[in-house]
């Protein structure tokens, strides 16, 4: 039987789960920019051949479309927030253990990239709907000190939730009775791109990997998007 590598796609799924600390990143043949951070996920390499030329690209997995009330009660889809990195994470307002500490180093990486708030949104979903609605997201953001228009808390189905953070933004969601405050998840926060992918996830319980966060930050909007507006 031929081989029909020369005539159809070959793909291999591989797994790229690069450590934040340093590792090198994958690469695409084609792409326009010089990556500066690892992709991670699991990404398809293509290989073609047309005309007797071979050529190679790098599928790299992409965050799906969304669509979450807000704080404010307004319908937020994924499409609204183009044109911006993300900075995410995923918590509850009752959590009595991770988040607190978790979101405090949200605010403060926050609070270090306001001169960016034009390219940068960060993003907080819920875990927790049915407790966390819209209403009681924006109290809870107004009593902590996170407003800010370049911070939306998302809530929406539990379970797409869940879906979401663990096959997309490669954190942990899930209800677990054992766990207090009846979930389970992760206390990472992540870095995305302005093409959907995901370039860091970030411990928040290690303090100097949230100064790698805000650097991380100003050297993906410099260094890929050529955005100069940065310290």
């Amino acid at each position: 039987m031929k081989s029909k590598t020369k005539s159809k796609l070959v793909s291999i799924l591989s797994v790229c789960l690069i450590s934040v600390l340093g590792f090198n990143s994958c690469t695409n043949s084609e792409s326009k920019k010089t990556p500066v951070l690892p992709f991670f996920g699991n990404y398809e390499v293509v290989t073609s051949e047309t005309n007797g030329v071979i050529s190679t690209d790098t599928i790299y997995p992409t965050i799906p479309a969304f669509e979450f009330l807000n704080q404010d009660s307004v319908i937020c889809k994924s499409q609204d927030l183009k044109g911006k990195i993300w900075v995410v994470n995923f918590f509850f307002a009752s959590c009595p253990s991770i988040c607190p500490p978790m979101m405090e180093q949200m605010k403060k990486v926050h609070t270090k990239t306001l001169d960016l708030a034009s390219k940068v949104q960060f993003i907080s979903f819920t875990i927790d709907p049915n407790n966390d609605t819209p209403s009681a997201l924006k109290n809870y953001s107004k009593e902590r000190g996170f407003e800010s228009k370049n911070w939306t808390f998302l809530t929406g189905d539990e379970q797409k939730t869940h879906q979401l953070g663990v096959n997309n933004f490669m954190v942990h969601a899930a209800r677990d009775a054992y766990e207090a405050g009846g979930f389970a998840h992760s206390d990472a926060i992540v870095l995305v791109d302005m093409e959907g992918h995901v370039r860091g996830v970030y411990p928040s319980n290690q303090h100097e990997l949230m100064d790698k966060l805000t650097l991380d930050i100003r050297k993906l909007l410099t260094q890929e998007y050529g955005f100069n507006n940065t310290k």
